[in-house]
């Protein structure tokens, strides 16, 4: 997509469950931060965490106006998840998948994409700097 934001998101958990956080990055077009999320979120399942970031990093876009997002996960159970590949099997994902659909429904164009830990290091630095905090 030409001309989307670039959505990096990350969830961390010490333990599963243990202490977790998130974090998100999203860049504009021209490879801007236009927005950064950072913040722990209790005790939580690293899946949680995941799907967590996801949905801060979706609403911080929204709330910018972004219509065009091309989100980057290190989570292949998650990307698959919300490309329809793989049901969600654990009840308490359930809601997080329903409120990041949603979500995902109300940009313009929304793509989601698999990438490697090591493409994924900004939003997994503000996720780990939300837990050292």
């Amino acid at each position: 997509m030409i001309g989307a934001h670039l959505l990096y998101a990350d969830g961390a958990s010490r333990g599963n469950p243990g202490p977790a956080a998130i974090g998100a990055v999203l860049y504009d077009p021209s490879g801007d931060v236009v927005a950064e999320v950072s913040e722990a979120i209790g005790v939580e399942t690293n899946n949680v965490a995941e799907y967590r970031a996801l949905i801060a990093g979706m609403e911080a876009a929204l709330a910018l106006g972004v219509g065009e997002v091309r989100v980057c996960l290190d989570s292949l159970l998650l990307v698959r998840q919300m490309r329809g590949e793989y049901r969600v099997k654990a009840p308490g994902l359930q809601p997080l998948f329903r409120k990041a659909r949603a979500l995902s429904n109300r940009f313009r164009a929304f793509s989601i994409e698999h990438v490697r830990r090591e493409k994924n290091t900004v939003a997994d630095g503000l996720a780990n700097a939300a837990l050292d905090a």
